[in-house]
């Protein structure tokens, strides 16, 4: 293993050693972010949303189960680096196939180990969300920052923004997932894919919903052709704001279709009915988040991953509510639109290695659909 080095864009540097993909000279720049979940780390490799992002786990010990191709949550892994502080090369599960190491390098994406993790969180809770540059430790003229060299460097790292997010992980064509290979579904669904993960179509198989996942672009006119009982609105990376054509899409839909939205589509359900969102401090990535329904009062644990959240006072009053808060930051983690047929969570009920507390929501989707097949639709006006 080589020896590497993380710069920070405030300059801090930490030393570690490489594994998975070699840099070979390289350098990796991308927005560091952190994730605590205590397992799971599968789903964080795979999961679109990390796209542009160095992932950071704060649990020490990362890859003791290995790597198991059924439990991905999207065929390829769109991080730009790992981070641990221990890897483990002797996996032990009877569904191994392959160990962390291999899984990088098949990937081309370079690992880093031996670095102080809890320093690294620690910084950026204290200093928030900040940019990294992981390069070979043979650059040593980078270490005075008084050089013109390490004022370039500092500058390069400061100045990357994950853009194009959505558009780099959504697929190109539509998919079908039929709920059985032998009947037909009791519903048809339509997942628009921002970047989603494969258990989001494996909940709703498992509820009689027969899922085409559309790309990203799919306009309005198409999706309501396609005679679908109901409107997924997937997870996925980057700032919300960015996706305008996406939200135009939605904005044209409210009313028309029942929707569920999950984290970025959330936010794009947010945003398409008027409301603003914000960048968060250091975000929510992680498997013990507690989000407060507010008509209930009830607590859920959560699984999360996101960097931006909707502005809670901000959707318009016309168009509907916040239905749950974070118990710890009091940020806007779902809304309804009852007049609509339409709710949105920021949290990932569909989270596999996660909390299941809220698996009802996809419950609710389907009851959401039966109704609608009951009642004629009122022409909705904005």
């Amino acid at each position: 293993m080589d020896k590497v080095k993380i710069t920070l864009s405030d300059g801090q540097c930490f030393y570690g050693e490489s594994f998975g993909a070699p840099l070979n000279g390289q350098t990796v720049i991308g927005e560091l972010v952190f994730a605590t979940g205590m397992t799971g780390y599968i789903e964080t490799l795979t999961d679109p949303s990390y796209f542009g992002q160095i992932v950071m786990q704060t649990f020490p010990m990362i890859g003791n189960y290995g790597m198991i191709e059924e439990d991905r949550e999207s065929k390829k892994s769109y991080i730009k680096a790992y981070v641990v502080r221990e890897w483990c090369d002797t996996p032990s599960n009877f569904r191994c196939e392959e160990n962390l190491d291999a899984f990088l390098k098949n990937q081309g994406i370079t690992g880093v180990c031996g670095v102080d993790t809890r320093q690294i969180t620690r910084t950026i809770r204290e200093n928030g969300v900040m940019n990294a540059m992981i390069s070979s430790c043979q650059d040593n003229g980078l270490n005075n920052d008084t050089s013109e060299s390490y004022k370039v460097t500092i500058k390069q790292i400061n100045n990357y923004v994950v853009a194009n997010a959505v558009m780099s992980v959504s697929r190109k064509k539509p998919s079908r997932y039929p709920s059985s290979a032998s009947q037909d579904g009791k519903y048809k669904v339509a997942l628009i894919d921002y970047g989603a993960k494969h258990n989001i179509i494996r909940e709703l198989n498992k509820r009689e919903c027969d899922v085409t996942v559309l790309p990203h672009d799919t306009p309005a006119n198409d999706i309501i052709k396609g005679g679908y009982d109901g409107l997924m609105l997937s997870n996925g990376p980057g700032d919300p704001a960015e996706n305008k054509d996406c939200i135009k899409v939605v904005s044209e839909l409210f009313g028309k279709i029942p929707m569920f939205g999950i984290c970025l589509g959330h936010q794009i359900m947010a945003l398409a009915a008027g409301a603003r969102t914000e960048k968060l401090k250091y975000g929510h990535r992680g498997l013990n988040q507690p989000v407060k329904n507010i008509s209930s009062g009830r607590v859920f644990i959560s699984s999360q991953n996101h960097g931006y959240a909707v502005v809670a006072d901000s959707i318009p009053k016309k168009m509907g509510y916040i239905s749950y808060l974070n118990a710890n930051d009091g940020s806007c983690e779902g809304a309804e639109y009852p007049e609509y047929h339409a709710f949105s969570v920021q949290f990932h009920p569909e989270a596999s290695c996660g909390p299941h507390d809220t698996m009802m929501l996809f419950d609710k989707f389907t009851e959401l659909m039966s109704m609608s097949k009951l009642i004629s639709k009122p022409e909705q006006t904005k």
